[in-house]
């Protein structure tokens, strides 16, 4: 037998023709030949007892049980076969045997609808009842037990008050960049984090909606260092915001926290042997200094850029925090505006130290002459007119920020909020801010670096300033 349309070969070919042409005598023992339904009925009954057994298991068509013969199988595609009605004697003396028992299933186990055609057989219904729960099965050591699901934080919210701010919530302008001054620009956002000892660091610098809507620069600047190693590290988080409105305001902040890293590295040693022995009085009197020359080196550089003084500045807001985990002492210093809050047993506490301030005039020294007699008479006469200047004097430098410097022992459970006064001044303006941080950073673990990042983004009206925030969790 050939492809369709093509050549006929001969020799393959008569088998076919052998087993349809008339002339060829049959094999079987009737005298008559077998027509093609003879043959198909044949290859049906070899079928019908390969699936339901031998044909003489059970009583046949003819058995004097008198059980009636069941009905032909269909055939699929079409019904009985067609030629004779079951049961009647085929040309060549026999009789057709009947399949027995039910029909096999049909599409046949195993195959899949799509070979067969046919749709699948329906699913037994399910019997009524209550559906067994957890509950209702046999208890098993060896399973696991269901967990109650945590209740998961509050999401960080977008922001608080009673009205939207003004701004956008994302960066809208880039700043103006020089093509000879690229190491000039300052990134949008900074953000760190480490744990050390017994505590973890969180911090965190962003550049505010206005100036985000404006294209200028950030003008607070963040350092995070670690000096030394093992347990007598010390690490350092210095906070610097720059004076608004001037060119180089994030050059000064930027140079504030360089040179106090520098200082406190090349110190950090001695600072940290003074912080484990609680030397309290050495510390400040040490970090003063420190932070004097910082300034000092600032004036100096507003002098060699012909600015003045006050437009070249910054405030410095500093934290040591030592790595050794037995030591539970926060130290704080610096100088200028900005926060430090302690977040204990779910409630904020401001812990900013209030700086005291020496003003009015010269304080006379020891072995000074006295200003009056015993008897009140005063030994000058004032007369109201104020002195003129001296040309041989340098003029008084203006009024410098006072030093500002705290030590704090920390318990567990502790979070202490270092920050600028863009993240302050809302705290101290808006309660739902601090109650939305306090709900925040309360749980057992301290939020990841990006969680902490969204924490300090929530916005409040009128508050449009950079911000920056270290936040230390005690374990």
């Amino acid at each position: 037998m050939s492809e369709q349309g093509g050549r006929s070969t001969g020799h393959e070919d008569a088998w076919w023709g052998q087993l349809y042409d008339g002339a060829t005598d049959d094999t079987g023992s009737a005298p008559a030949p077998d027509s093609l339904d003879d043959r198909f009925d044949s290859a049906a009954d070899t079928v019908n007892e390969a699936v339901g057994g031998p044909a003489d298991a059970k009583p046949s068509a003819g058995d004097s049980s008198g059980t009636p013969p069941p009905a032909p199988r269909p055939v699929p595609g079409g019904g009985t076969p067609p030629g004779r009605p079951p049961g009647t004697q085929q040309p060549g003396g026999r009789t057709p045997r009947l399949p027995e028992g039910p029909p096999p299933a049909w599409p046949p186990l195993g195959r899949t609808t799509s070979a067969t055609g046919f749709p699948p057989p329906p699913l037994p219904p399910v019997p009524p009842g209550p559906v067994p729960t957890p509950t209702d099965a046999p208890a098993d050591p060896r399973a696991p037990r269901p967990v109650q699901p945590m209740e998961p934080p509050p999401s960080p919210r977008g922001h608080v008050g009673s009205r939207p701010p003004t701004y956008d919530a994302e960066p809208t302008t880039l700043p103006a960049a020089d093509p000879h001054e690229l190491d000039d620009l300052v990134p949008d956002t900074v953000l760190d984090g480490a744990r050390y000892g017994a505590c973890t660091l969180r911090a965190a610098s962003v550049r505010g909606d206005s100036a985000r809507y404006r294209g200028e620069l950030r003008r607070d600047a963040l350092l995070t260092a670690r000096f030394g190693s093992g347990d007598r590290a010390l690490v350092l988080v210095a906070v610097a915001t720059g004076v608004r409105g001037t060119p180089g305001a994030h050059r000064a902040a930027a140079e504030a926290c360089r040179w106090i890293g520098k200082a406190v590295g090349l110190s950090h040693a001695r600072l940290a042997e003074d912080i484990r022995a609680g030397r309290r009085g050495d510390l400040k009197s040490g970090l003063h200094r420190l932070t004097d020359r910082t300034l000092g080196r600032l004036r100096a550089g507003a002098a060699e850029q012909g600015l003045e003084p006050e437009t070249y500045a910054a405030t410095l807001r500093c934290l040591l925090l030592p790595a050794d985990p037995e030591c539970r002492t926060r130290v704080f210093f610096g100088v200028g505006d900005g926060g430090l809050f302690r977040l204990r047993d779910g409630a904020w506490q401001d812990i900013e130290p209030k700086a005291a301030e020496a003003r009015g005039g010269a304080v006379l020294g020891f072995g000074s002459p006295p200003s009056e007699t015993p008897e009140g008479d005063r030994l000058t006469m004032d007369l109201g007119i104020p002195t003129p200047p001296s040309p041989y004097e340098p003029a008084p430098e203006p009024p410098r920020e006072p030093f500002r410097f705290r030590t704090s022992v920390a318990r567990r459970g502790d979070t202490l909020l270092l920050c600028s006064p863009g993240l302050a001044d809302p705290l101290r303006g808006e309660d739902e801010l601090g109650a939305h941080l306090a709900i925040r950073w309360s749980r057992p673990e301290p939020p990841g670096l990006a969680a902490f990042l969204a924490d300090i983004q929530v916005r409040v009206k009128g508050y449009a300033d950079d911000r920056t925030a270290a936040a230390v969790w005690e374990a």
